[in-house]
């Protein structure tokens, strides 16, 4: 798989009818690795291991409804009351990330109501808090460290 603009970490993978796959320590499963799931697993993992959020308070691909269409968000991570604090979208590297996948995620946002919004391909990172009050978004110069999303004010 492609080198990402993230710390490099060890995975378990293996092969199987010629399919790679690669093992999700969160779901606890092998699954098909595909370029978005690369980016996924490695995301969850620079999450974890750099930005100091707890595995136990992360879901992937988490069902919502948007016009009455089931989508699936890539990652939420949850406070501990159970709030989701962050989302994030993730894309294959070869997808840019246009106002189209922003928007995407900001339509994820709208049903789950993150602190943070976080959109990547692996390549490139955008991070963005919400504005409520001025019908905006912030974005923010890093992705905060978990311990910092309770000081991330709410407009």
């Amino acid at each position: 798989m492609r080198q990402l603009n993230l710390p490099e970490f060890n995975f378990s993978f293996k092969d199987e009818n010629g399919k790679k796959f690669i093992f999700d320590e969160i779901r606890r499963k092998f699954i098909t690795l595909t370029p978005e799931e690369w980016v996924r697993q490695n995301f969850v993992k620079y999450l974890i291991n750099n930005k100091n959020y707890p595995a136990s308070l992360i879901a992937l691909e988490v069902p919502i409804v948007i016009n009455e269409t089931d989508q699936r968000s890539d990652i939420v991570a949850f406070n501990k009351n159970g709030r989701i604090v962050v989302l994030v979208e993730c894309k294959s590297p070869e997808i840019s990330l246009t106002q189209k996948v922003f928007d995407q995620a900001a339509s994820y946002n709208l049903k789950l109501n993150a602190k943070i919004l976080i959109i990547t391909n692996g390549i490139a990172h955008y991070c963005c808090k919400p504005d409520y009050s001025g019908r905006k978004w912030i974005f923010l110069d890093d992705i905060p460290d978990y311990k910092e999303l309770e000081s991330i004010a709410m407009d």
